[in-house]
């Protein structure tokens, strides 16, 4: 017998690559103003080790470990949230990977994972979440895209390709869906400190130099942290946010002021 279908009594966040970095201080931040979350990633352990962090301080999460990259295991899993959780308020798609390369040294099989994670990824999840939202009338999507979707940065060629596509995804589902109720943001970071930008310094011939070059790239001399998008994520959610609609929002300490 199938689960009964509940009614929500909190406002349900859906996001993505909830089990590291950026995903896991967005899924916690939400939680902790009160958004049921329901966590989408391939690291199974990783979500289920988010899930406790949210449940010890009072919360309610749930995880489903999914292959973000294929559209039936995202369909199947939007229905269950549907039913197990809720219709989503707000979908987060954090999701995503980089690559170190220019044009010339990216290969095929790269350029297509690039782009099946970081942009192929949020407009399944869009797609499967947004009837969801749209049957309620409404509903606020956000795309974590990067500077690298606003300006080029130097041998990141697939992911600058990969997250200017996310902008302009985001930009035209505010364009076909705004009047309908439902809102499109895309938070573009610069450098960011997570798991990812850890693994580069220590594949770095020297990583305190690295580590330097990187800080130094915005103009307070800092990398930004995943609990500051979090933040600036919590905001555009949230009815302070609501005129905020089809933009591109940079926050990055500055990097690209100069």
């Amino acid at each position: 017998m199938s689960e009964p279908e509940r009614q929500p009594m909190n406002r349900i966040a859906v996001v993505t690559g909830a089990a590291s970095g950026i995903g896991r201080a967005i899924a916690r931040h939400l939680a902790g103003e009160d958004y049921e979350i329901a966590m989408m990633d391939l690291n199974e352990p990783g979500l289920d080790a988010v899930r406790a962090q949210i449940e010890e301080k009072g919360g309610t999460a749930h995880s489903f470990a999914v292959d973000l990259c294929d559209p039936l295991a995202v369909g199947a899993v939007a229905r269950e949230i549907a039913v197990r959780v809720g219709p989503p308020h707000v979908l987060v798609n954090v999701a995503g990977i980089g690559l170190a390369a220019t044009v010339l040294e990216t290969s095929d099989e790269d350029w297509n994972r690039v782009l099946s994670v970081n942009l192929t990824g949020p407009f399944l999840t869009t797609r499967a979440i947004l009837p969801l939202m749209l049957d309620r009338g409404s509903g606020v999507i956000i795309n974590i895209a990067s500077v690298g979707g606003q300006v080029g940065i130097a041998r990141r060629a697939a992911y600058c390709a990969a997250k200017a596509g996310l902008v302009g995804l985001t930009r035209a589902v505010a364009v076909d869906h705004a009047r309908e109720g439902v809102r499109s943001v895309a938070i573009c970071p610069g450098t960011v400190e997570t798991e990812w930008i850890g693994k580069i310094l220590a594949d770095s011939p020297d990583p305190d130099a690295a580590r330097r070059a990187m800080a130094d790239r915005q103009l307070d001399g800092r990398m930004g942290t995943p609990e500051e998008v979090a933040a600036v994520v919590a905001f555009v959610a949230g009815d302070q946010g609501r005129f905020i609609n089809g933009a591109a929002l940079v926050i990055d300490g500055g990097m690209t002021a100069i």
